[in-house]
């Protein structure tokens, strides 16, 4: 693939999921001990495109500097999204388990941001579970059928 070509659609996908996550945000959805962003059900495109990879973590970070996230969010929830894309990546030759790398990163560095950075009271546990909860639904109940459907859709549209 043309290296424009893969520079711009790992763009587009990065502003996706900022305007997915101010959508969110304005929703009151994207922060907090209960998430539920919608950008995460992008996370399912490294199943398709390498460069969904660097633009979903572009795209994480660019949505937490704008939504006024602390600083810690900022780098380590867009560590998560990029460990989730890797790992969403390297699993695709088994569809169903694409959003598991992410929920799975998610998971263990969102509590602890929300915790230390944000001094946020609930324990360790309940975070883990709403944190889990809120990546299940957007990645899982959301990204998956995305997946089916932009692969039954846009044959020829990426190349895995």
């Amino acid at each position: 693939m043309n290296r424009t070509k893969a520079l711009t659609r790992g763009a587009v996908i990065a502003a996706l999921y900022v305007v997915l996550t101010l959508v969110s945000a304005a929703l009151g959805l994207a922060g907090g001990a209960i998430q539920l962003r919608l950008s995460e059900a992008l996370c399912i495109l490294p199943y398709f495109c390498a460069e969904a990879v660097p633009g979903l973590a572009v795209g994480c970070f660019l949505a937490n500097l704008l939504t006024g996230a602390a600083p810690w969010d900022i780098l380590l929830g867009s560590l998560a999204t990029l460990l989730g894309a890797m790992g969403a990546r390297l699993v695709r030759r088994w569809r169903f388990l694409v959003p598991l790398p992410t929920v799975l990163a998610n998971a263990a560095i969102v509590p602890p941001v929300l915790i230390y950075a944000y001094g946020v009271p609930e324990g360790y546990g309940l975070l883990l579970l709403t944190v889990s909860l809120g990546e299940v639904l957007s990645v899982g109940a959301i990204g998956l059928p995305l997946l089916f459907v932009l692969e039954k859709r846009c044959k020829g549209l990426f190349t895995k």
